[in-house]
Order: structure tokens, then C-alpha cells, then sequence
């Protein structure tokens, strides 16, 4: 089994390269390799999107999260499918026209352009900040990866996480953004199907066993409560409410809006949107799926959920896998496990490249430099930035060996959320926007992720509470009105939100 589980990880690796090899060919400029000239369709951006949005949170996070919550679990799939929906039919034309006229090439470029602004404080501070989460974002991605090989190939945490890293940055040195996009449109596949299609052959295998619901109930019957699993009211409620508004990150978040700036035209945006509809709510809803299908077939009454599948029920999706598929479609789901990780790696460090490169080096230090210099400038800050990320990752797992994936990967999504969700909306939405109103809601989203989860969900009495709600959506909050409160300060400043008129209309 082991054989089999390396020969097909072996032609995944060996397509992922090809990919590499192939789009490296279309590499000739910054604009090449940070959006791929801006000439992509919208299949190859709609799954890249979704598969850079996802990441191995999906099938190890959300599939735990599913066998640990039962049917509560469910209102992920109900917010995430709600941001995806806003995000592609209200903010993605616009952000596109916009973006366009401005130029743009990188989230900071087109903060800088929309508020006019002649200092450099606006760039600085979103490139920082952006920087920052990225890497702690690629970190929880890298110990994905290193969880991934060993519950499923059975290596080494540290060995398979640096298996996994030299993959994805291998492919992503040589093609850049191009190479992101195609292998996220290979990857995404992979995982569509994965996760679609593993529910269904568990559920035709439980012919004469008591349904889904009844044998959820027969293990705890708070799991079959969708609205949480404790007797506290305001508990269910900040868990249903922490759940749902992870999809805030889908609205402006830079690893999923530069495929908005690589489209082709808005015409594709209309087309895209309902793959990008769809494979949210399919792969969602599969994953809490088969968490709840690992609950029922693992565990017992009253039996600790986590003695059995792991820390965060985290090894659900490959006992299974193990339980119910052949050898060979247990390897290939290897593969989906690793595809989900790395289509988000590879778009990560592609943005945490591209604000070092271009927004720091180019745009501040040396305006005049040329593109086949700054090309290779590129490559060499993607390696630099991703060691630095695969560090974070080794240490976080020496010093919390009881982490789970779920709030991990969730921490450093609502950090790059919480800072710039809050201002594309409302430079998208609202002409009373300011540069000084942009600068204090991203600095304190960036503040408040941190301020709520490590000094307020430590308290007693309220930190419960907040640590069900979690820090989403109280600093996408206090982002939103920081940005109102300190732009009717400087209102003098606003900028006009008439949308710009696009090459391509529809």
C-alpha cells in the first residue's frame, strides 16, 4: 500500500512540475508573473479562487469540525456559500473595472491609486501587514501538510512537511502566478471530486444500519441540534454566528481578489460565478459530511471523539478513506489532501512575494528597475519568504503539540480578512471612504485578531463565548466602523465611488 501511496503521489508531483515547466514559458514580465498578464478564463480562476480559498483546512479542518459538531458544522457551509456568492456577484466586477483603470497589479497598488494618495503610508502599511499574515497563513498551510503525511502516508510530522514545501515552491519559483492558477484549476478538480464522491460510496455501504440522523442521535443527541451542541443558548449562538462568518473572508480577502485582476474580462466573471457557487457549496458541504459519516462509524456513545480520530478529529477523512476505498483510490486521496494545501501555498506566497517585490523594492526603493530583473527578484523573495514560513511552522509544532488545524489556519485567514475585507468593501460601496479612514480600520483589524484571541478568549466568564465566535468577526467589526469614524474625521479626502467604465462592459 505504502508503494502505491508513493507511486501516484510521485505522477501528482511530476504533473505539478510539468504545470511549472510549461507556464514558466509565459513568464516575461511582473505583470506575468504576479497575474499572468491578465488574460485567464474563467474556469482556470473560478477553481483557483476556490481551491486558494479553501485550503487543507477543508479536508483535514472542516472534516474534523464536522465529526466534532455534528449538523451545527453545517452553517459553515451556509457562510461561506453566502461570501462566495456576495464576493462574485456584487464585489467582482467592480473591484475588476476599478482595478483595470488604476493599473493595478497588487492589492497595495490599487489602494495607493483609488485614494490618490502621495505618500507611501497606505502601500507600506497593507504590504506589512499583508506580509505578515501571509507568512503565519503559509505556516499553518505547511503544518497541513506535515499532518497530512503522517496520519496518511505514515512519514514523519517535520519529514512530510518539507517534503510538501520544496513541492510547492518548486513549481511556484519557476511559474509564478500562471503556474499557481493552473495547478489550483488541477488541484481544485481533484478535490471537487474527492470530496463529492467519498460520502457517497460510505452512505450506499451503511444499507441496513439506522440512518444518518438516528445514529448521530444514538451517540449524542446534541449533535443533531444544527444550532450548536450546548445547553447555553448564547453559547449556540456565538458557535452558529463563529461558523457562518467565516465566509467574511471571501469578500476582499488579496489571495482571492488578484484572480479578479488576472480575469480576462467581466464577461468571464459572469460564467465564473457559478463554478465558484458551486464547488463551494458541494465541497463544503461533503467535508462536514464526512465528518459527521467518521462520527457515526468511529465512535460510541459517550465515547471522547478525539481519543479516537485524533486531535480536532483530524483523522477522520483518512480512516475513511482507509475503511472504505482501494489501495490505489486511497493514494490518489493522498493526493486531493495535498492538492487543497497547496493550492493556497502557492497563491500565498505569490501575494507575500509580490509585497515585498513590487510594493516595497519597485514601487519605494527602485522605481526604474526593469522587469526581467524584478522577475527574478521575485523568485528568489518567494524562497526567502517561504523558509521563513516553513520555520514558523517547525516551531509552532515543537511548542503546541495539541494545535489543531481548524483555528490554526483560521487565525491567519481572519488576519488578512480583518485588515483589508473591511476596505475593499467600502472603497467598492461607499464614496465617503478616506485614505486616513482606510489606514485606522486596516490597522486595527490588524490589532484586534490578535487582541481577541490571545487576551479576551483567555478571560473568564466572556472568553467562552469568544472563543466560539472567534476573532472574525469582532475586529471585521470594529475595521468597519474605525473606517466610518475616522473618515467622516477627514472626510475633506473622500474619494468618488463612480465606477469606473471597463473596456468590457456587459
Amino acid at each position: 500500500m505504502d508503494l502505491t501511496k508513493f507511486v501516484v503521489l510521485g505522477i501528482y508531483v511530476a504533473i505539478l512540475f510539468l504545470i511549472g515547466i510549461f507556464a514558466s514559458r509565459r513568464v516575461n514580465s511582473l505583470s506575468d508573473f504576479y497575474l499572468g498578464g491578465k488574460r485567464l478564463g474563467y474556469w482556470a480562476v473560478a477553481f483557483s479562487a476556490r481551491a486558494t480559498g479553501e485550503s487543507g483546512w477543508l479536508l483535514i479542518g472542516l472534516t474534523g469540525m464536522g465529526a466534532l459538531s455534528g449538523l451545527s458544522a453545517y452553517w459553515v457551509v451556509v457562510g461561506e456559500v453566502l461570501g462566495v456568492a456576495v464576493s462574485w456577484w456584487f464585489m467582482a466586477k467592480r473591484f475588476k473595472r476599478k482595478s483595470d483603470a488604476y493599473g493595478s497589479i497588487t492589492i497595495p497598488d490599487y489602494l495607493e491609486s483609488h485614494f490618490k494618495s502621495t505618500k507611501k503610508t497606505i502601500r507600506i502599511l497593507s504590504a506589512t501587514i499583508l506580509s505578515v499574515f501571509v507568512i503565519i497563513y503559509v505556516s499553518s498551510q505547511i503544518d497541513v501538510t506535515g499532518k497530512a503525511f503522517e496520519s496518511m502516508m505514515g512519514l514523519d510530522y517535520f519529514t512530510g512537511a518539507i517534503i510538501g514545501f520544496l513541492i510547492v515552491l518548486s513549481y511556484i519559483f519557476i511559474g509564478g502566478f500562471v503556474a499557481a492558477v493552473w495547478s489550483d484549476m488541477f488541484q481544485g478538480i481533484l478535490m471537487f471530486l474527492g470530496l463529492v464522491l467519498l460520502p457517497i460510496v460510505v452512505i450506499f455501504s451503511m444499507n441496513g444500519t439506522p440512518g444518518i440522523f438516528q445514529s448521530l442521535h444514538e451517540i449524542d443527541p446534541a449533535l443533531t441540534n444544527v444550532f450548536g451542541t450546548s445547553d447555553d443558548v448564547w453559547m449556540n449562538i456565538a458557535t452558529m454566528l463563529g461558523f457562518a462568518l467565516i465566509g467574511l473572508g471571501f469578500l476582499g480577502s488579496p489571495q482571492v481578489y488578484v484572480r479578479f485582476m488576472s480575469i480576462r474580462d467581466e464577461s468571464e466573471i459572469d460564467k465564473g460565478k457559478w463554478v465558484a457557487i458551486i464547488f463551494t457549496l458541494f465541497t463544503d458541504a461533503a467535508a462536514v459530511t464526512i465528518g459527521v459519516l467518521g462520527r457515526i462509524f468511529f465512535t460510541q456513545p459517550g465515547q471522547d471523539p478525539q481519543a479516537v480520530l485524533g486531535v480536532g478529529a483530524e483523522n477522520v477523512l483518512s480512516m475513511l478513506t482507509e475503511q472504505f476505498l482501494p489501495y490505489v483510490l486511497v493514494a490518489i486521496y493522498v493526493a486531493i489532501v495535498l492538492s487543497a494545501i497547496m493550492s493556497t501555498i502557492d497563491s500565498l506566497l505569490v501575494i507575500a512575494s509580490s509585497a515585498i517585490t513590487r510594493d516595497f523594492y519597485q514601487k519605494i526603493f527602485k522605481p526604474n528597475l526593469g522587469e526581467k530583473e524584478m522577475v527574478k527578484i521575485s523568485r528568489w523573495v518567494t524562497l526567502i519568504m517561504s523558509v521563513v514560513a516553513l520555520i514558523i511552522a517547525m516551531v509552532i509544532a515543537k511548542i503546541s503539540p495539541d494545535r489543531t488545524v481548524f483555528w490554526m489556519v483560521i487565525f491567519g485567514w481572519s488576519g488578512i480578512a480583518a485588515t483589508f475585507c473591511p476596505v475593499i468593501i467600502l472603497s467598492l460601496f461607499w464614496n465617503g471612504l478616506t485614505e486616513k479612514g482606510a489606514i485606522a480600520s486596516m490597522i486595527s483589524g490588524f490589532l484586534c485578531v490578535p487582541f481577541f484571541k490571545f487576551v479576551v478568549i483567555p478571560l473568564e466568564g466572556i472568553g467562552p463565548y469568544f472563543e466560539k465566535l472567534d476573532v472574525l468577526g469582532p475586529s471585521f467589526l470594529i475595521s468597519m466602523f474605525m473606517a466610518w469614524l475616522f473618515s467622516k474625521l477627514y472626510k475633506e479626502k473622500s474619494i468618488s465611488n463612480s465606477i469606473v467604465t471597463a473596456p468590457n462592459k456587459d
